[in-house]
């Protein structure tokens, strides 16, 4: 594969790594500096809602620059956000305010960054002598790859490495990244018209975020397609980060949570690869029927909490479902959002998937709380079952083969079969 490609994909697996090490040992680091589970819950609030706000903005932004300097200026924001509270420790010591100020400074850095990257994504495929579902698959494979190694890797450096000294390698990842990202030439990152032209600045930066939001509503095949996207978040957080603990607890064996997510990662990389090396071959609207089915099929096994066994095969089923369904909705993206729309409307897709895991969660409590864990799980179920008759039944979902952009006035990209 040739130099562009593997920049990019090398930058993404670094950017999951080090996310993945962080999403485990800054929770532990802030218990052990603070002494209060509360101080843990408020970081994370803290740092979730600027999160979202920056998706639903920093679009604009990306849309106006080169999208490689915007993945690499987001990167470089994370990773000083997460190198300054260990050189803060070494100088003066942490405090709760600490982790909440940089953990902000570090969510204006993390949504935007995954925008620009994915908005840079489709000027990689040209140059990466690959099928767009190729090099898709490979990503996500990666991404399941992160997922693996950073639970264990955050878990070999607490041990390893006293208190705030692991987030120097969390912040060693998205430097690393973003220095791969360099070696893409810029003009790869540029944003162009349907010519091939340069994009101009126009109009004002709200004027431009309407527009963005105006495309993503008025196209049903956006609307169902994020619909999707964030009901299979919603359910699979509520499972993964409430059920499942609940459950476990109860069951006197908390030890095997952790399997659950490797489960589910290995099935994410099977899903992905297998997208990667087939996704070519068929009908897309098989491969989306795979995903959406599998899905509720894996959803079902692990919500039956009948046994562990069951839970861990049903959560590598829905590791394998969203692998493949992740690359296919990843392609589509690629040929149906306009050029010069992609932070924008990507933007908002990925602020409104940061929101579903909190929204997941505090409704799995409510539920188990008042009707039981059982109940609470039959329910999840249940509403992913809705999203799958959205799915199966939504006109602007029956035909998923490439077809060609229209071009209207002044160059403007106009999404078909919206």
């Amino acid at each position: 594969m040739r130099l562009v490609p593997v920049a990019y994909l090398a930058s993404y697996l670094l950017s999951v790594l080090g996310n993945s090490i962080a999403g485990v040992a800054l929770p532990l680091i802030v218990l052990q500096v603070t002494g209060s589970v509360l101080g843990t819950g408020i970081v994370a609030g803290a740092t979730a809602i600027p999160a979202v706000f920056a998706g639903l903005l920093m679009g604009v932004v990306i849309d106006r620059i080169n999208r490689r300097t915007s993945s690499v200026v987001t990167d470089l924001v994370s990773a000083g956000a997460i190198a300054a509270l260990p050189l803060i420790d070494m100088v003066s010591g942490l405090s709760l305010g600490w982790f909440v100020l940089f953990g902000i400074v570090g969510s204006l850095g993390d949504v935007p960054g995954l925008t620009a990257r994915d908005a840079l994504l489709p000027a990689v495929v040209p140059h990466s002598g690959v099928a767009s579902e190729r090099l898709m698959g490979v990503r996500e494979a990666l991404g399941a790859v992160g997922l693996l190694l950073g639970p264990a890797a955050a878990g070999a450096l607490m041990v390893l490495f006293d208190g705030s000294t692991v987030l120097w390698i969390t912040a060693a990842t998205s430097l690393a990244a973003a220095l791969l990202t360099l070696l893409i030439p810029g003009r790869v990152g540029a944003v162009v018209t349907a010519g091939g032209v340069v994009a101009e600045v126009t109009g004002s930066g709200w004027g431009q975020l309407r527009d963005g939001w105006r495309v993503l509503l008025r196209s049903r095949f956006l609307v169902v397609t994020t619909v999707l996207s964030f009901t299979s978040v919603i359910v699979l957080a509520a499972l993964q980060g409430l059920i499942l603990p609940v459950y476990f607890t109860l069951a006197e064996r908390p030890g095997l949570l952790g399997f659950v997510l490797t489960a589910l990662a290995a099935g994410m990389l099977v899903g992905g690869s297998l997208f990667a090396v087939a996704g070519t071959r068929g009908r897309r609207r098989t491969w989306f029927l795979v995903g959406l089915v599998g899905n509720a099929f894996g959803f079902g096994l692990v919500a039956s909490l009948s046994s562990v066994w069951l839970v861990f095969g049903g959560a590598f089923v829905v590791g394998l479902s969203s692998g493949v369904f992740g690359s296919l909705i990843g392609v589509l993206m690629i040929e149906r959002i306009p050029e010069q729309m992609r932070g924008r409307i990507m933007g908002t897709q990925n602020a409104f998937v940061t929101a579903a895991p909190a929204i997941g969660i505090v409704a799995a409590a409510v539920l188990t709380e008042y009707a039981g864990v059982n109940v609470a799980a039959v329910a999840l179920t249940g509403v992913w079952l809705v999203a799958l008759a959205l799915g199966l039944f939504a006109p602007s979902l029956r035909t998923l083969e490439p077809e060609p952009a229209e071009v209207g006035e002044a160059g403007r990209v106009v999404v078909g079969r919206a």
